[in-house]
């Protein structure tokens, strides 16, 4: 079984240095996991913008799911409604 490839987001929040880095894993992986630290929200209204926000910046072929302060990210192989 392949491990999850695991990023976290920072104090820098959600730049598009990081969008670009998620990106690349995704050339390789279907799964990602990101991690926020405190130092990049304070509340989970702040985790599910940055998770919406991550995620519509990606595209339409991803979703996630947030559990805690950690989006789990997957890629489809078509576009979701």
């Amino acid at each position: 079984m392949k491990q999850i490839k695991k990023l976290q987001i920072g104090k820098n929040g959600l730049s598009e240095v990081f969008v670009e880095q998620v990106r690349k894993v995704f050339e390789k992986e279907k799964v990602v996991k990101v991690s926020m630290l405190k130092s990049a929200c304070r509340d989970k209204k702040d985790a599910e913008k940055m998770a919406q926000d991550l995620i519509s910046s990606l595209g339409k072929k991803f979703d996630y799911k947030l559990v805690g302060y950690v989006i789990t990210v997957i890629k489809f192989r078509k576009v979701q409604q």
